[in-house]
């Protein structure tokens, strides 16, 4: 099943456009969108292939933490993981 996984890691320096584009160069190949310009923070939205919700965000992780550090982004920790299966329909927030 595919699901899609947004991952964020929040920190103490303000996200240049040039360093999310790298973020998300990095992340291009996994179906991926980079967020955090001008953010105390930057994330991406990839999709993996997996079983179960465990499964796809232990992929995504380190997927996710593999392509931060190809783009050299700042080695903070992920403050927050969304997962959505194929099946499941999307709500925006509001």
């Amino acid at each position: 099943m595919r699901w899609s996984v947004g991952l964020r890691c929040s920190g103490d320096k303000v996200m240049t456009a040039d360093e999310i584009v790298e973020l998300a160069d990095a992340v291009a190949t996994m179906n991926g969108m980079a967020t955090g310009i001008g953010q105390e923070s930057y994330g991406a939205t990839i999709v993996v292939e997996a079983k179960n919700r465990d499964e796809a965000e232990a992929v995504a992780r380190h997927q996710f933490l593999g392509a931060a550090q190809t783009a050299g982004m700042p080695a903070w920790p992920i403050s927050e993981v969304q997962t959505l299966s194929e099946d499941e329909e999307m709500t925006p927030d509001l």
